[in-house]
């Protein structure tokens, strides 16, 4: 076996950049070399039987999860998805835009890449890509620092988590796979720069320690660094939410069935009866194209998709023709707005008295009809007892056709301004002639007359009252003058202060 791997490189002229085998068929080898090539070679026969060829040097590559498809990273800054056994590209789409070298990983049985490059600013950066439409990555780059050193990616099938490794990096951060993006977790950090890391295949790892992940780092090319990530739990018995089937050692298929082209994923291994102690009990797969209706394992409930990206058709999209923007007219001049303004008045005059043509009689106004205020010239000159008898309180009107009557309340000085708002007119002014001016002066004079004397009457008793306080304030103002006279060549006792300040407070309530 070794003779026959040596033949195997003899053969390639150029430096080899990448080994990878099949993940599922036996003895399928995958190596990338500086002609811009990557050979699949038939260890078994000792020969290249397939090539892909690219357009510049290859950066990095992976394989699907059944062995019949590879994603490629070059130095040109294309992505390629390649039906490996067509020998061509299914899809070339633009990948990171920066210069420094670009890594990719098939996330094992999802139809998703995960590539990890460098921006034009020279920033690190991390893309999810569906192989289905691979035109730009899901959500855009996600930016993830600005360190110089080539990020490496690498995907753990069981937990759905993405570690990414740093060339010259200390850490190790992992993400988890969640509804189409990346949700950060936490991150490994070390003093130890690492010039290489790999990991251990999960049917590897120490189960009774809830260990899910381990990884080997190399330190200053001296010597190897194991990493192990553990789920923190206190629980003994084996823990299945973590520890789904994985992939076994046992191929799908042989090389000739896959040159033939049979697809198929490996069986895979139960690890609980290797936490168990006993031999790795092997579960069958059934096959499972990736680019046929599959669904990712994380999420619950599954949920149908889009059959054979490869072969679907785009079909453009017609462009609508959006309508000219209307222009708009200069603005009006004063002159035509005063016309328009105009025109519109006269326009709603005519509309009122055709409604007022129309409807004669059978309509009434909803308005309050208002009487025309009567000539002081004509009213008449009360008596001396009609007089005495307003200064007591307003008498109740007679029921006469004219204004409604007002209650006979005592005038506060707070009512006097609401009084000439209870006089209201008719109910149906439409029926009522208007009054003539000799029963105007003989019903309507005597209340308003008897209102304005009983005004008077208040405004002089609040006069009266007025100088009465001006005369108490001026005689309680003397009084504390002369208190301050008495006292001011002396020191006063608290009880003449106190009254000084009982006179001020009085005082100043009288002014209030």
């Amino acid at each position: 076996m070794q003779q026959q791997a040596g033949d195997l490189l003899t053969k390639t002229h150029r430096k080899v950049g990448h080994v990878l085998f099949n993940p599922a068929a036996e003895n399928i080898l995958a190596t990338s070399s500086g002609d811009y090539t990557v050979k699949l070679w038939d260890v078994e026969a000792g020969s290249p039987r397939l090539t892909l060829k690219h357009t510049d040097i290859v950066q990095s590559l992976s394989w699907s999860a059944n062995g019949s498809l590879i994603v490629t990273t070059s130095r040109d800054k294309k992505l390629r998805i390649w039906d490996v056994r067509q020998e061509k590209a299914a899809h070339v789409v633009p990948g990171h835009a920066g210069a420094k070298n670009s890594r990719v990983t098939w996330m094992g049985e999802l139809d998703r890449i995960a590539t990890t490059g460098f921006s034009k600013m020279s920033d690190r950066q991390l893309g999810l890509w569906d192989i289905r439409d691979p035109k730009e990555p899901i959500g855009g780059f996600e930016m993830l620092d600005s360190i110089s050193g080539v990020c490496m990616p690498f995907w753990d099938e069981s937990t759905q988590c993405l570690y990414l490794a740093g060339k010259g990096d200390g850490n190790i951060r992992y993400f988890e796979y969640s509804q189409d993006k990346f949700e950060f977790l936490s991150e490994y950090k070390s003093a130890d720069p690492q010039r290489g890391v790999a990991f251990l295949p999960k049917r590897g790892i120490n189960t009774h320690e809830n260990e899910v992940m381990r990884a080997f780092k190399t330190v200053n090319d001296s010597y190897i660094e194991p990493i192990s990530f553990i789920v923190p739990r206190r629980a003994e018995v084996f823990q299945d939410d973590i520890y789904p089937p994985v992939f076994g050692s046992n191929p799908a298929m042989s090389s000739k069935e896959w040159f033939d082209g049979k697809e198929g994923f490996p069986a895979k291994i139960d690890l609980a009866s290797v936490h168990a102690g006993e031999g790795p009990t092997e579960i069958p797969a059934g096959d499972k194209p990736v680019l046929k209706d599959s669904t990712p394992l994380q999420p619950p409930a599954p949920v149908k998709k889009d059959a054979d990206p490869v072969k679907k058709e785009v079909v453009p999209v017609k462009e609508v023709k959006q309508p000219p923007p209307a222009l708009r007219a200069p603005p009006p001049s004063m002159k035509e707005q005063a016309g328009s303004i105009a025109n519109l008045a006269s326009k709603f005059a005519d509309k009122d008295d055709d409604n007022s043509d129309r409807d004669g009689d059978e309509d009434t106004s909803s308005f309050e009809e208002v009487w025309k205020p009567v000539d002081r010239s004509q009213r008449v000159i009360p008596k001396a007892e009609d007089r005495s008898e307003a200064r007591g309180h307003v008498k109740a009107p007679s029921t006469t056709p004219g204004p409604s009557s007002v209650p006979a309340t005592p005038l506060s000085r707070h009512s006097v301004e609401t009084v000439p708002a209870q006089i209201k007119p008719p109910a149906s002014p439409a029926t009522v002639s208007p009054p003539s001016s000799s029963s105007i002066s003989t019903s309507t004079n005597q209340p308003i007359h008897s209102y304005l004397l009983d005004i008077k009457s208040l405004l002089e008793e609040q006069t009266r009252t007025m100088s009465a306080q001006t005369d108490k304030i001026a005689q309680l103002s003397a009084e504390v003058d002369t208190l301050k006279t008495t006292l001011s060549g002396r020191r006063s006792n608290a009880e003449k202060d106190e009254r000084i300040r009982a006179l001020e407070l009085e005082l100043e309530g009288l002014r209030s």
